[in-house]
């Protein structure tokens, strides 16, 4: 299977994403030729080498009619309904983008945009992505999925409709231009799972025009939640709005490195200087099998009939539970009991312990989270002396298995009055 692993032990940011995968190519400067040619208006894709903590890798700049739109300007933006607002807009370069630009600067900028073509509202970007870019569409509907993950957390952050939102950190044709360079990347390399590791995100407080506000940002806080993430020890904006949408949008799972055969890695760089390697880390290779996190839910039952147990079982099963199984336990006052486990994803965890309440006895359940290795499986049909059977395959981790399945056979058994061991034989023949 081929497994994109992302180390954002630095955080994420648009253009460190770009950098990192564009260095996965094997021949970056069409990437750049092709990306340059979409049509985005006045923006230019520039690369350069960067060397951090002596590793050396690539550097992106996105350039907006010849600039490198980083920090933070004063927009004075008329919208459609007739009145003007003040905002300050911390762009996605100016989120303390690339670790290093964050806000504070000497000189700010006034812009009137009082024109249709002001590309801030969610209308304007729809407009750019699905009428103005030639890429499939596909990857249209990247682009606009993760600028949806942001649109929905500015609208719950300031509290205000989607269609009212002007973005902060995502209404600059440069960040437009980052979610286009990662979602066409992605395309290019066609990964089979992207693993995302746990991400950092930095501490302290981050100067915008709006006041000074806490990392992570609220909008990137809200992207992040049931993510994993830390703050560890570098003070400052270290994941922006936009990387967390593009890693939530583009993640099959957030864990550490899965066991994978390494086969290219790059290296995105940031601007500023740390006693860390300011960079995301990007490997693609070939994993066999498959690692994935699952919640367990258990409980200890001493006063329920087997009958009882078994309708609550079969109530999980009907649930979602990916199993359900008993352990005979010795409980308090040596009294026999029963412990009762499920198995299952965690989106589907709540529903599932009231179904455990709901159907036991139990006062209270124990909840863990589990990581878990699986093997691959798929499932076929194959022609026999008594018709088609279904054939379950499992494979990863240098191990291939094949087993009929079995209600298939014990239907086809109970027809022919012969035993699963002599159907079995006879197959195996």
């Amino acid at each position: 299977m081929k497994t994109l692993f992302i180390d954002c032990g630095m955080g994420a940011a648009g253009d460190m994403l770009t950098a990192a995968l564009l260095e996965l190519l094997p021949d970056s400067d069409s990437f750049i030729r092709d990306f340059n040619a979409l049509g985005l208006p006045g923006v230019v894709m520039k690369a350069d080498r960067a060397v951090k903590c002596g590793i050396t890798g690539t550097h992106v700049s996105m350039l907006v009619d010849g600039k490198d739109e980083e920090g933070c300007h004063e927009h004075e933006h008329c919208h459609e309904h007739g009145h003007c607002h003040e905002h300050g807009h911390c762009h996605e370069h100016g989120h303390c983008h690339e670790h290093g630009h964050c806000h504070e600067h000497e000189h700010s900028h006034e812009h009137e945009h009082c024109h249709e073509h002001h590309h801030h509202g969610m209308d304007d970007i729809e407009h750019i992505v699905l009428q103005h870019l030639d890429l499939p569409q596909r990857i249209k509907e990247d682009i606009m999925a993760v600028f949806s993950l942001v649109a929905e957390a500015e609208s719950h952050v300031h509290g205000v409709p989607v269609p009212e939102i002007h973005f902060h950190e995502v209404g600059t044709m440069d960040a437009v231009a980052d979610i286009a360079a990662v979602s066409m990347l992605m395309d290019r390399l066609q990964p089979d799972e992207v693993v995302v590791s746990p991400i950092h995100v930095g501490f302290g407080h981050v100067r915008c025009a709006h006041g000074i506000l806490p990392v992570p940002a609220p909008a990137t806080a809200y992207i992040l939640s049931g993510i994993p993430y830390s703050a560890g020890n570098v003070e400052g904006e270290l994941c922006t709005p936009t990387g967390a949408a593009l890693l939530r949008h583009f993640a099959s799972r957030f864990a550490q490195m899965p066991m994978m055969k390494v086969n290219g890695i790059g290296y995105g760089m940031g601007t500023r200087d740390f006693g860390t390697a300011n960079c995301v880390r990007v490997m693609i290779g070939e994993s066999e099998g498959k690692e994935d996190s699952v919640i367990m839910l258990s409980c200890n039952i001493d006063d329920m009939t087997g009958e009882a147990l078994g309708f609550a079982m079969d109530m999980l099963f009907a649930e979602g539970a990916l199993d359900v199984w008993t352990c005979a336990i010795g409980m308090k006052k040596s009294r026999p009991g029963i412990m009762l486990s499920v198995l299952c994803l965690k989106d589907d965890q709540e529903r599932l312990a009231r179904t455990v309440f709901r159907h036991t006895s139990t006062l209270g359940i124990r909840i863990a989270e589990c990581s878990r290795a699986v093997l691959d499986r798929s499932s076929s049909e194959v022609e026999t002396p008594y018709g088609r059977i279904r054939m379950k395959t499992s494979s990863g981790y240098g191990v291939i298995r094949r087993k009929a399945e079995y209600d298939d056979l014990e239907r086809i058994a109970r027809e022919k009055g012969i035993t699963l061991e002599e159907l079995s034989g006879e197959l195996r023949g």
